[in-house]
């Protein structure tokens, strides 16, 4: 018997038992039954396209919590994404003779979810062909596949070695696709320069992680298992040549997709009413007048101050810039060591706990989180992230994951780093990452009981909630209402601003790297190498960092509909915890789940 979506459910227990003992009329008999034959049909597709898209990505379902498949590899081969492929295509025709009419108001809004995944699919698979120009992809699988195992106690630890065994002895696999089905002429060079970087990586979880415990096998496995590291050694030592010798040099490929391919990504991406020309002119406009906001701030903070700059009620450009910067320059001089980075966030991240548990913003998660150093795998895209268990993980560790600074940089480029990610600046990074932002949203989100819609979260919501989440706790006045905390957050807010109109500039417009770091480090006040590591991220990825700026202002505007919905009920807590509750769905559909309304 296949169990109804527990929202759909609690639907029909209610009408069941309503406190009437006469029977409802034949009419609405009928269509109760049509809806919950409705939803059943659709809870039966759901279980079908997860269990079939858990088997063909492997990696992905052990990330999710779905244990069946610990052991397997993702298969890149041509009859492994044909039948992909041709998954796809089968169940989004089923999807389609779906009557949403039909559905609860839960399924309706999981319907389009998986539509519009369904199509993002096949749009990859036919025309974007990642697997034929990214070798990212492939590291990454690599990478995963290894880390998801060993980096959380979600089974006994013997259990998970075995299953790290079996994947080891399939990666040498992977790369030989990966070899096959990469096009040189394809593949960016700024790509292939990085799967070089990221390719012994797989090796540092190995050493770090596996072999340390092979001891805890019985003889054969433990055997096996060596069998297999040294197997892999071999693979990863010579696909670093090959990436060496013949995809960094042949790599000639255009790392800007173009507006074509870029609007359809964007609109699977954000899955939101916003065209990019819209994201334009809102970011255009938030730039003017965050930075109009900053200027403000930095008067107040430079008055009295000997050698301040000029501090006209109405600057200009130049006067502006000024000011802004000389204000930063004091948040600038507070910054960890070194070697502190790691510290330093541990250290916010409490500050962080304790303010919204005093303050009583939003309910609490009750697992844990960590801060970790950055596996050497996932590092060269970006400074931080969220690690969270996968939505049917239940009570495992989130890992908050920072990147160290790397060895090789000299004096000055770490000097640049730290001004950027100054003692401010974490605190800010640590309410993004961690508390109230992603570790706090995706507790949240895994507990919704449709692990469909868990398994495809909106980055947008996701990303969007995390900014959101920033100027909320400047709002309520963390770290005692320091000016110079709320200069530093709205500095976050351009970086945000920034991403949006960088992302659509250098894969629409053509923009340069040269106009890129301008409109970083002057129009934005990013530091050097915040904007050099960002240039590289822009073109490594594309309709990803939009995500951060659209849901920011649909969350936004979310809340001011809110506050005039509910009026004097209106509260912090009860507008979080309510936004929160239906999982990490587009924000269009959690308004309309919200206010009652139809859902599109």
């Amino acid at each position: 018997m296949t169990r109804l979506p527990l929202a759909a459910a609690i639907a029909l227990l209610v009408a069941a038992c309503a406190p009437n003992a006469t029977r409802p009329p034949e009419k609405n008999v009928a269509a109760s039954t049509q809806a919950a034959s409705a939803d059943a049909q659709f809870a039966d597709l759901s279980k079908r396209w997860l269990d079939g898209t858990f088997a063909a990505s492997p990696v992905s379902a052990t990330q999710t919590g779905d244990h069946r498949h610990d052991a397997e590899l993702d298969d890149f081969s041509a009859d492994g994404r044909a039948h992909s492929l041709a998954f796809a295509h089968a169940v989004l025709a089923d999807v389609d003779k779906i009557d949403a009419a039909k559905l609860s108001r839960e399924n309706q809004v999981d319907v389009a979810i998986l539509r519009n995944q369904l199509r993002s699919d096949i749009w990859n698979a036919e025309t974007s062909q990642d697997w034929a120009w990214n070798p990212l992809v492939y590291s990454g699988i690599a990478g995963n596949a290894l880390f998801s195992l060993m980096a959380r106690d979600f089974a006994p630890l013997p259990d998970r070695l075995r299953a790290a065994t079996s994947r080891m002895e399939k990666l040498p696999t992977l790369y030989a696709q990966m070899h096959a089905n990469l096009d040189p002429a394809r593949v960016p060079k700024i790509y292939a320069e990085t799967a070089l970087k990221q390719n012994k990586g797989v090796l540092s979880i190995v050493d770090e992680q596996i072999a340390p415990h092979a001891k805890e096998l019985p003889d054969a496995e433990r055997q096996r298992l060596e069998a297999a590291i040294a197997n892999l050694r071999k693979a990863v030592d010579e696909n670093q040549q090959w990436l060496d010798h013949t995809l960094v040099p042949n790599a000639k490929g255009d790392f800007r997709i173009g507006a074509e391919r870029y609007d359809a990504k964007l609109a699977f991406s954000l899955n939101s009413t916003l065209s990019r020309q819209q994201i334009r002119e809102r970011a255009q406009k938030a730039l003017a007048e965050t930075r109009a906001q900053m200027y403000e701030i930095a008067r107040g903070v430079l008055k009295g101050r000997k050698k301040a700059p000029a501090l006209p009620e109405h600057p200009t450009n130049r006067q502006q810039q000024a000011a802004i910067q000389a204000a930063l320059d004091i948040a600038y001089a507070d910054h960890p060591a070194r070697d502190k980075v790691v510290a330093t966030a541990q250290a916010q991240l409490a500050k962080a706990t304790d303010f919204v548990r005093a303050h009583d913003l939003v309910g609490m998660p009750d697992a844990p989180v960590q801060v970790i150093t950055m596996p050497e795998y996932a590092r060269g895209v970006a400074l931080a992230y969220c690690d969270s268990p996968g939505p049917l993980d239940k009570g495992l560790d989130t890992f908050y994951a920072v990147s160290p600074i790397p060895d090789d940089w000299t004096k000055k480029q770490v000097e640049s780093f730290l001004r950027e990610y100054n003692t401010r600046s974490i605190a800010e990074l640590t309410v993004h990452e961690a508390m109230p932002g992603h570790y706090l949203q995706l507790w949240h989100s895994n507990k919704y009981p449709s692990v469909l819609r868990a398994v495809l979260g909106s980055g947008s919501f996701i990303e969007g909630w995390a900014v959101y989440a920033e100027q909320l706790m400047v709002e309520q006045g963390f770290l005692d209402h320091d000016p110079l905390f709320e200069l530093v957050h709205l500095k976050w807010n351009l970086r945000v601003i920034a991403n949006a109109l960088l992302d659509q500039g250098v894969h629409v417009d053509g923009m340069t790297r040269e106009q890129a770091m301008h409109l970083m480090t002057v129009e934005t006040f990013q530091e050097e190498r915040e904007a050099a590591a960002k240039w590289v991220r822009a073109q490594l990825t594309s309709a990803q960092l939009p995500t951060y700026f659209v849901g920011w202002q649909e969350h936004l505007d979310l809340r001011r509909e809110a506050e005039q919905h509910w009026g004097s009920d209106f509260s912090v807590k009860r507008y979080n915890n309510t936004v929160l509750s239906f999982g990490s769905p587009p924000v269009r559909y959690v308004r309309e789940l919200m206010f009652d309304q139809p859902i599109e």
